[in-house]
Order: C-alpha cells, then structure tokens, then sequence
C-alpha cells in the first residue's frame, strides 16, 4: 500500500486548551517499503499511526492509502500496539481468529489462522493460552493476530517496547523477515536509534511535540544488518546529534 500525508495537523482539546500534536506534517511511502518513524517519547508518532489506522482523524490536512482518503478503519490496515492485549480466556488460535471471526470469515477461511500462527513461529502452540506464553511469544500472536487479515499496511506502535533485550533482539530479527517475506508497507513508531537503524529503508526523524519532520535518514544497507557496520554507527550519531542528544 502506497501511503500519502499531506501536511497532516492534529490537536486535542484538553480541559480550556488546545493541545498540537501534529504540525502540518507531510510523508510519502512506497508501496512494500520498511519506514521508522524516530523521536522524543510523547512527540506525536503514535498519533500519526492512530491517523494511519483510521480510529482518528487529522484536524488539517490529508492522510492517503493508494491514494483514497483514510477515514475509517481497514483489514487492509492493521495497528500494533505495545501491549499484546491478548484475551486471557482465548487461546492462541483463537486469539489469532478474531479478525477474521470478526468480518465472518472463520468458516471459510480458517486455514489463514494456522499461516499466520507458522508465519510468527508459534507452531505446536496454537492450544496454549496467554498465561502460558513469555512476552516474546505474546507479542508473536499479536503479529499473527495482524498478519491473519492479510494485510496491505502494518502500522508498529512500539511493539517490542516491552520485551528484555535478549527478546527484543531476536523479535527485531523476526520483524524483518516477517517483512520481507510478507512484502507489505510497514512503519514503525520507535525511540530506540539502533532499533529504527537496523530494521527499516528510511529512518525519520521528529522534532519535540508538536511533531514535525526534521530529518530523513537512508539506510542502504543489506539485510541482516549488525550494529558495529561503520555506516550504522555514523548515522546512530547522526540521529542522536537530530535529536539533541550527546554522540
């Protein structure tokens, strides 16, 4: 899914005051590109996602997928969020079902729960339930419960924020290979420089809230990439100098 944002605003009315979000924000991705979108915590990436998504609507401009109006959410566009946000009493097929459960196609498309399950990794784990899973595992289904939709655009709020960093690692890994086999558009919402450097095509970079583009990073390196390639260490300093810190 191509993705367009045309000087995107957003605020949010807050007791007697108006709260920017977003200032005028514009951003174009390709179709099967792997974008990060990179700044302070609080700035206003998740916002974009939410935008993406459909569950918002910007307050200016225009937010595109192929070039039709995002109004509302699609199984076509999926959110991932921090938090797995598993239902505790379903088990890991059925948590991975729900979409699909949800727009009455279960019956007759249920082989896609047991592709999505292979897919993230999880088979010969489809009958355990949430409590029975380590984080990296839960955030595993959460993936499967997107991928299940067969979707064009895979919006990442954070999604590995969470884990240890031995999982968190190998999670970053997955994504990529999720990725690359899936060949969908995916943007990720990280703070993490290495994290956004290791996994996407292009990073970009926000100012403080109200977010605004300040930077765009390219990261032409082939896949895997390792955190001691000089050219990833150049450009770790420079997003860390884009966003005022010390390199």
């Amino acid at each position: 899914m191509a993705v367009a944002i045309r000087d995107a605003s957003q605020a949010f009315a807050i007791e007697d005051r108006t709260l920017p979000v977003l200032d005028r924000v514009s951003l174009d991705v390709q179709p099967g590109e792997f974008v990060a979108l990179l700044g302070p915590s609080g700035c206003g990436k998740s916002t974009l996602l939410r935008l993406l998504a459909g569950l918002d609507r910007p307050s200016g401009g225009t937010v595109l997928g192929d070039g039709v109006p995002i109004t509302a959410p699609d199984p076509s566009r999926v959110l991932v969020f921090q938090d797995p946000t598993l239902y505790p009493w379903r088990t890991v097929r059925a948590n991975v079902s729900l979409g699909l459960e949800a727009q009455g196609l279960l019956r007759r498309q249920s082989h896609r729960v047991q592709q999505a399950i292979d897919l993230v990794g999880l088979t010969g784990f489809e009958s355990a339930y949430p409590h029975q899973l380590s984080g990296g595992m839960a955030q595993r289904v959460a993936l499967a419960r997107a991928l299940v939709n067969d979707p064009r655009l895979l919006l990442l709020d954070e999604p590995l924020g969470k884990l240890d960093s031995l999982t968190r690692l190998s999670m970053q890994a997955e994504l990529v290979r999720l990725w690359q086999r899936s060949g969908l558009t995916a943007l990720l919402v990280t703070h993490d420089v290495e994290e956004a450097l290791l996994l996407a095509q292009r990073v970009i970079v926000f100012s403080p809230r109200p977010a605004r583009i300040t930077a765009e990073l390219v990261v032409d390196r082939p896949y895997p990439r390792h955190r001691d390639d000089p050219h990833l260490v150049s450009l770790r300093r420079e997003a860390l100098g884009l966003l005022g810190l010390e390199t």
